[in-house]
């Protein structure tokens, strides 16, 4: 047996044995229930636990998270679907192209800080050519060249925003930096095939992150654009967030209301209202 294949096996007898690990405490716990502990053994319960939980989710966590990301969405890491997510998009870079690359899918936590979060923008999946994905929805590095809908973006950007100029370029990381969250529903693609990784667990992933954003932030304004965006709807509290909704900005669909929905000028009012500064939708 090769090396790398003796580690790969060693780290799935790991994954296994600490998912076993954990099951084993939780019916360990059951099984005290109803009996008389005392204080120091059920915090020595809790503690194994804790640090079963902590080993996994470190396992499962084979990126950059952001560090002020971590206590919100670390628990999904040791759930089931994504460990499967995760050898999924594994296999599939062992044998395909996946864009973005693997360190720069949660560049979004990166660049974002999870208190810093003012404005969410949902997007699908990432670009799928070559030079575009790099972990921001809608957004292309330099020197790529904006993709139709990112043009769309700056077309409306100039009818609703005074004195907005195209930056010359698609890299949307200036907003980013401003509290404005570029998530998209699905993480990875395969190169040149869209929606290639759809229905393999990054939606239920960014379901919960878009759950964590409404429960623990307040006065958030979430632009959901297209049906795949609007699905996450239903997870935002609009009691203390503020939705704004339209067609995509895709060239088949921007004429169907993304033209002239003003969402950029609307955010920033809705910012203003709160005592937030608004975004500067220029600085790029």
């Amino acid at each position: 047996m090769y090396l790398h294949d003796s580690c790969r096996v060693q780290k799935r007898f790991s994954a296994a044995y600490l998912t076993l690990l954990v099951e084993l405490m939780s019916q360990e716990q059951k099984r005290c229930n109803g009996q008389k502990l005392t204080v120091e053994q059920l915090k020595q319960i809790e503690q194994k636990r804790c640090e079963a939980m902590r080993r996994l989710a470190a396992h499962n966590d084979p990126m950059l998270i952001g560090e002020s990301w971590h206590k919100h969405i670390e628990t999904e890491f040791t759930k089931p679907y994504f460990t499967k997510l995760m050898t999924f998009v594994s296999e599939e870079r062992k044998h395909f192209t996946v864009y973005p690359r693997k360190e720069q899918v949660f560049f979004w936590t990166n660049v974002c800080a999870f208190e810093a979060v003012k404005v969410v923008i949902l997007g699908q999946d990432p670009y799928p050519r070559p030079g575009q994905a790099h972990g921001l929805c809608f957004s292309v590095p330099r020197p790529s060249p904006p993709p139709p809908s990112l043009e769309n973006i700056f077309t409306e950007l100039a009818i609703d925003i005074k004195d907005f100029q195209h930056p010359g370029h698609g890299d949307l990381t200036g907003w980013a930096k401003q509290g404005v969250l570029l998530l998209n529903s699905v993480l990875t693609v395969r190169s040149r095939e869209p929606t290639s990784h759809q229905d393999c667990g990054w939606e239920k992933f960014t379901d919960a992150v878009v759950q964590s954003l409404s429960r623990n932030l307040k006065g958030l304004v979430f632009l959901l654009w297209g049906s795949h965006a609007q699905r996450k709807g239903k997870f935002i509290n609009r009691s203390h967030h503020h939705v704004l909704e339209t067609s995509h900005p895709s060239p088949y669909s921007a004429h169907m209301g993304f033209f002239g929905c003003r969402h950029f000028s609307k955010t920033n009012s809705i910012l203003m209202a709160s005592g937030k500064t608004p975004i500067d939708w220029n600085a790029l």
